[in-house]
Formats: C-alpha cells, structure tokens, sequence
C-alpha cells in the first residue's frame, strides 16, 4: 500500500494545477488518414504561394511561420484538444518544416545528404531531453506545457526530416515520387506488424510519422502530375480542393463523434498514476529496457540498409551520367549536360504556345519539362552541378512565371528565352 505524505500530495496538487487536458489525439485510423492528407495539402499550399502568387521561397517562409506562430500559440493556451485547432497546427507546421529543409537546399546549397544527417540526430537529441525531462516520449501523456513543447518541436524535426529524406530518395537518388510513396506505404506497414508483433509503440509511432511526409507529398505529386506522367492529371488546384474538403469532413466527425479524444483523470491521486511504473506499463524498466534495445537495433538497420541504398543508387546513378566516349565531345560542346534535345523541344514547343496566344496550353505543357527536368535531375546533375543548378534556376523562373495567377506574356517569353540559352541553344 502506498503511503501518500503531505508532501507528495502537494506535489500531486501542483502538477493538476499546472496540467492541461492531453493536448494530442488517439492515434486511431482517423489520424494518420488525417495527417497524410494535411501534409499533403500543406505541401501544395507552399507550391502555391511560392510559385503561383511568385513570392519565392523566402517570402513564402516568412508568412507561413507567422501564420503558424498565430496558431500554434491558439493551439498552446487551449486546455484541450480541438480537432480544427490541432490540424491546422500540423498542416502549417508541415509547411514549415518543408519550407526549412527548402531553405537549406535551394538557398543555402545544403546537400540533402547533409540535411538527412543533421536533422537525423536533431531529433534524436530533441527524444533525448524529452525522455530526460519527462522519462516518457509517450503521446498518452501530453497534458503539460512542457511535454506539449517537446511534443511539437519533435514533430517539427519529424517533418524536415521526413523532407529531407523523402526529397533525397525521390529527386537525389532518382526513385521519383510515385515509387518513393510506395517505398514508405510498404515500410510503413512493416513497421505496423512489427509493432503487432511487439515492437514498442513509442518507437513504431514516431518512425511511422516521419515516413506519412514522402508519403504524403507521393500522393499529392501523383494525383497533380500529368497522365504522360503517369499522374491523375488533376493539377495542384483541384488536388488541393480534394483533399482540403475530405480534411474538412474528418475533422467535423472528429469534433461531433470524438473517438479520437484521449481522457485524463482529474483527480490528482489518479493524474499521477499516469507517470508510475505500477499503473503505466511502458514506464516499467523492462519496459524501458527493451524499448532502448528495438531502437538501437532500429538505428542499426536504418544505417545499414539505408547506406546500403544509398550506395547501390548512387553508383548506377555515376555509371548513367557517364557520356559514351563517342558521343562525349559532341554532347558536352552543347551542353556540360549532355543531349538538351528533350528539354529545349518542350521549352520552345511551350514559347511557340504562347506566342500563338495560347496562355493554358502553354501552362499544361511546361509541366511536362518539370516532369522530365524531375525524372533525369539525379544522372544530369551529377554531370555537371553547376550547369545543373543553372538550368534549374531559369526551369524554377519559368514555372513561376507560367503558373502565375497574373501571367505576364512579356516576362513569360523572357524567362522561357533565357531558359532556352541556358540550354545552349
């Protein structure tokens, strides 16, 4: 029988005082359909405002981070969980995120690879004081300031990560979207038997939530791109439209039927059980013991396989970049980059389109120079970096020019010359 002593009571006091109702959702089915769909909206939101309304990567960051800084601190003075208020949070911090790996490698020439490593063992410093402070990374048990600020940086970390992975496996490595979206679903179902089958909750929780970010932006890319592309065709618009309004209606049967609200108990006897070995089995040191084994045979196995990966993509990449002897001179004294023909015919194909006056068939036909630009990025780029990020900035110029919500005829066959030059023609 425990004994309670005055000073423990007071301690239970203080920390009902200071609590808050659990801030997080039950992870149920709701939330991970939920969370793809708002990642994959935030994604097209920043495409939007970067390249539609032309505001660039730096303007675009700037608003989004005090958008979000206006609702997170909604999201930080409620005294529980609102599903409207808690989603909008984490579609904007999904912007965030994104926009801060971006950052990092369009403006600050940042390697992916790099951003992979740093973001890597940020969030596993974030985990380490989380545990330190708490000694529990589990979401049943946000229901401090504290807790819920380590719980939101995490999963800010979680998302620029999720980036910086997604991007390097599907553009840097060449896998594209489509199969890199693939590649998550399939990891995230290994690690949902591996959890059935006993690996630790907190663990399968957290790799499952960095691995929804490719994913998500994977399904926003097919559902947008074009059919030659094998996408839906849908365009960034109606994509967005689609998934904002099945967003909206999960959100309204969140609020109306509440299967995924977490109960804290109110009384403070009760509310301290929460954190006690006895009453908590993933606080029992067993528990904690083989919770610290799976993750650093997890980590392990990531290393491994993924360098393993990495390896193998990176050396077909190099033996694919490499120009045949016969036609190195021809091709390099046109372009560092080797054979242009496929990109110039689609930028001039798209000029001629718009010297005829034919403002949307020339929009709908630079998506296919982004698609093909995308799909050979990873061989042309290791030809030739430089040229590569030249012919990237003036391909960059174009898309925003032509996806412009004010198109300018002017600006438009400006830009699409100088792309043309660049390529060497």
């Amino acid at each position: 029988m425990t004994t309670t002593t005055p000073a423990t009571a007071h301690a239970r006091t203080s920390l009902l005082n200071r609590r808050v109702l659990n801030k997080v959702p039950e992870v149920t089915v709701f939330f991970w359909i939920i969370k793809i769909l708002c990642t994959t909206v935030g994604e097209s939101a920043a495409d939007f405002l970067n390249v539609n309304l032309n505001w660039g990567l730096t303007n675009t960051s700037i608003v989004t981070a005090v958008v979000f800084l206006a609702v997170f601190t909604i999201q930080i003075r409620l005294g529980r969980y609102v599903p409207t208020v808690y989603w909008l949070t984490v579609m904007l911090i999904s912007v965030l995120g994104t926009l801060l790996t971006d950052n990092l490698t369009d403006n600050l020439g940042v390697p992916l690879e790099v951003s992979t490593i740093v973001f890597s063992v940020l969030l596993g410093l974030v985990f380490l004081a989380w545990y330190a402070s708490e000694k529990t990374l589990s979401i049943h048990s946000i229901y401090t300031r504290r807790r819920e600020a380590f719980y939101w940086l995490a999963v800010l970390v979680t998302f620029a990560l999720g980036t910086a992975v997604g991007d390097l496996i599907s553009e840097g490595l060449g896998v594209g979207y489509l199969k890199t979206g693939l590649l998550c679903a399939g990891l995230i179902g290994v690690i949902t038997i591996a959890w059935r089958l006993g690996l630790d909750a907190v663990l399968a929780f957290w790799l499952a939530y960095i691995l929804t970010r490719p994913l998500g932006a994977s399904i926003g890319d097919f559902m947008a791109q074009p059919t030659a592309s094998g996408g839906l065709n849908l365009g960034v618009t109606v994509t967005s439209l689609i998934l904002l309004t099945l967003i909206v209606l999960t959100i309204v049967y969140l609020s109306i039927r509440k299967p995924d609200v977490i109960a804290i108990p109110t009384d403070p006897v009760e509310l301290a059980k929460l954190d006690e070995p006895e009453t908590a089995p993933h606080h029992r040191p067993e528990a904690r013991r083989t919770a610290m084994i799976q993750t650093a045979v997890t980590l392990v196995l990531v290393v491994v396989l993924g360098g393993a990966f990495y390896a193998w993509r990176t050396n077909a990449l190099n033996a694919e970049a490499a120009l045949p002897a016969s036609a190195s001179s021809a091709a390099v004294a046109t372009s560092p980059l080797g054979d242009m023909s496929a990109f110039t015919v689609i930028t001039q194909d798209t000029l001629d389109k718009l010297n005829a006056g034919q403002q949307a068939a020339a929009t709908t036909r630079i998506t296919d120079l982004e698609s093909e630009w995308d799909n050979a990025a990873a061989t042309l780029k290791r030809r030739n970096p430089d040229a590569w990020t030249a012919v990237d900035d003036k391909i960059d110029t174009v898309l925003r020019e032509l996806r412009s919500t004010s198109p300018n005829p002017t600006t438009e066959t400006a830009a699409l010359q100088d792309l043309l030059t660049q390529m060497g023609t």
